[in-house]
């Protein structure tokens, strides 16, 4: 019976933002974004909330570091509106995309073990830059290659390399007698860093001064610290799936009991 009775206690917006120290607006704001689930409104007007929906704004909170506001948001919506499997989906992007983050994160590590020249890059024709008559004639030594080449090897435009460049985070040098770009070995081991950091979501203003300690010091011991922040990133991205996903369920479970027995779970005033 007590059960029953705080089940259907009215609560107003303050007393499911003061928990949180959240705004009374921020509260209105997730109900109209269909993060929470409608209100009801007293004879004047003012919503009601009972605690189905204190339950829904913590599921959400829960729901945002594993997940983020957009998708931590289209889950929600799609549980409020009792569209569950699409919440699932958008779970299961979430997991497949750490899964992803966790295997550039060893293809980093792999690349940092082996940035040496690979095998067969003896010579390298055509840079993918065109002289004055547009045909590419210069050639790589042992050690060096063009900016098309070293673009097709690391799987992204020439564009983006030259991007990386006026970042400072790498620097070909120029050929004396066709201006073309040539990069030598250390350039193609920046190239290969810069573009596995890319993809472990680090921004190039944070990648730069990586890269200046990898140059000053003659070698990869800076990255450390980095891959084990990214790591402990990775591994707090999993922690906080896992404690969104407790929060959902028992959000659900709440969800069905109302549904199942919409009488015991109407909001009264709380009085006995």
């Amino acid at each position: 019976m007590g059960e029953n009775l705080q089940s259907r206690m009215r609560l107003r917006p303050v007393d499911l933002a003061r928990p949180h120290g959240l705004s009374t607006q921020a509260v209105r704001n997730y109900e109209e974004a269909g993060i929470l689930p409608a209100a009801e409104r007293t004879e004047s007007g003012y919503r009601t909330y009972t605690p189905l929906h204190a339950r829904a704004l913590a599921t959400f909170l829960a729901l945002l570091p594993g997940h983020g506001h957009p998708t931590a948001t289209g889950i929600m919506r799609a549980v409020n509106r009792g569209a569950a499997d699409e919440a699932f989906l958008l779970i299961d992007e979430s997991h497949a995309q750490l899964l992803e983050d966790r295997r550039t994160l060893r293809a980093v590590e792999s690349a940092l073990r082996d940035l040496g020249p690979e095998a067969g890059e003896s010579e390298v024709t055509g840079p993918g830059e065109s002289g004055p008559t547009g045909s590419p004639t210069a050639t790589a030594t042992a050690t060096a290659t063009f900016i098309g080449p070293l673009a097709d090897r690391l799987s992204i435009r020439p564009a983006t390399l030259r991007k990386w460049e006026a970042a400072g985070l790498v620097r070909p040098r120029r050929d004396p007698l066709t201006g073309y770009r040539v990069y030598g070995e250390a350039d193609v081991r920046d190239a290969r860093l810069v573009h596995q950091l890319r993809r472990g979501g680090y921004l190039l203003e944070q990648i730069a001064p990586l890269i200046d300690q990898v140059r000053t010091v003659g070698g990869l011991a800076p990255l450390e610290a980095a891959l084990t922040d990214w790591r402990s990133r990775l591994s707090a991205r999993g922690r906080a799936l896992l404690t969104g996903a407790a929060e959902l369920d028992a959000y659900l479970r709440k969800r069905e009991e109302t549904q199942a027995h919409p009488s015991e779970f109407s909001p009264t005033d709380g009085s006995p």
